[in-house]
């Protein structure tokens, strides 16, 4: 099984990203743990295809600049392999993630598997270390049996992947919630989604305030929303959307609304004390979590940053939802 597998990098502009994400995949391929290393050239004007090609990677043009969804597309017509193997240019996969991956396909019925980000990102700065830590957070304790997919380190059967026509790159003309929309298209065409723990990798992305901001409410929030509201089946119970996060959401708005409350002296400041208490037991795994890596300082920081993605979230979502209200009133269709 191992040896059915196409690893398929979208790069544009990626010599910082792939000297350290390549070496890892083409060892596997000499190893004979994947088949082959496909980089998609996305309209490079560094030198990304040399460097790719040095290294043993067999390199492929998009045709033009495309996106990650759509470079993907590209290739996955082109690879040889039975199962396509998605690694972002960023992401450096664990020396066993292969083979890894390739146990989990052998369960029946499982046509996708995505692994996550490990707890060891090497941007030091506060938000690259909160973004990422997050990100492995919430993959290392959501359910097995997964609802979504993620096309930074996740594979796909190529039978399955080219039957629904790959990556929708007309809805998704940027990066954004295309994986997302992919895996509930495979779900919807009967297949099994599967999060491997184990299947980790590290991501080299370095994010800073402005960029963390943009991705997560206009690439990610605001996308995911319009999806599960169209979609009309409620919000699903996994990841950071299940019912627990939702929960958690309300308890950031109204932690929001005391601090608000108290600095106008409408509430006396002992009910600030009360909320945090509340904030804080409500979060108590995940600011365990940050404290055992980074130490208490880091966790407050951490803590205090986490409720302000769940308003910019929960405020995403509510504008999702009267957006979509509003269209539907007026006989139109809302934007994808």
């Amino acid at each position: 099984m191992s040896a059915a597998i196409s690893v398929i990098m979208p790069v544009y502009n990626g010599v910082d990203f792939i000297a350290r994400s390549l070496p890892p995949l083409v060892a596997m391929q000499q190893r004979g743990d994947i088949l082959e290393v496909i980089v998609v050239d996305d309209g490079s004007t560094d030198h990304t295809v040399s460097m790719a090609e040095g290294f043993g990677a067999r390199v492929i043009d998009s045709g033009g600049r495309l996106g990650p969804g759509g470079a993907r597309n590209v290739a996955a017509g082109d690879a040889v392999g039975e199962i396509l193997w998605f690694v972002d240019a960023d992401v450096v996969v664990h020396d066993d993630a292969a083979a890894n991956m390739a146990r989990a396909f052998e369960e029946p019925g499982v046509v996708a598997v995505f692994g996550s980000y490990d707890d060891r990102p090497p941007a030091r700065n506060f938000f690259s270390q909160y973004k990422n830590l997050v990100h492995h957070y919430y993959h290392q304790h959501a359910r097995e049996e997964a609802s979504t997919f993620w096309s930074g380190c996740g594979a796909v059967r190529k039978d399955a992947f080219l039957a629904i026509g790959g990556f929708d790159i007309q809805r998704y003309k940027y990066p954004s919630i295309e994986d997302i929309e992919l895996g509930h298209r495979l779900l919807a065409a009967g297949g099994q989604l599967r999060l491997k723990r184990e299947v980790q990798c590290t991501h080299l992305k370095v994010w800073r305030f402005g960029n963390l901001l943009h991705t997560e409410i206009f690439r990610r929030a605001i996308p995911w929303s319009r999806l599960i509201i169209q979609a009309g089946e409620g919000i699903p119970n996994d990841l950071n959307v299940g019912a627990t996060e939702q929960a958690r959401a309300l308890v950031a708005g109204l932690f929001a609304l005391c601090i608000l409350a108290v600095s106008a002296g409408l509430l006396q400041p002992l009910w600030l004390l009360v909320a945090t208490g509340v904030m804080v037991a409500a979060n108590w795994r995940i600011a365990r979590f940050f404290n055992r890596g980074h130490g208490p300082l880091f966790a407050c920081a951490a803590l205090l940053f986490h409720q302000v993605y769940y308003l910019y979230s929960g405020a995403a979502f509510v504008f999702a939802y009267v957006e979509h209200a509003f269209f539907k009133l007026s006989g139109r269709t809302a934007r994808g």
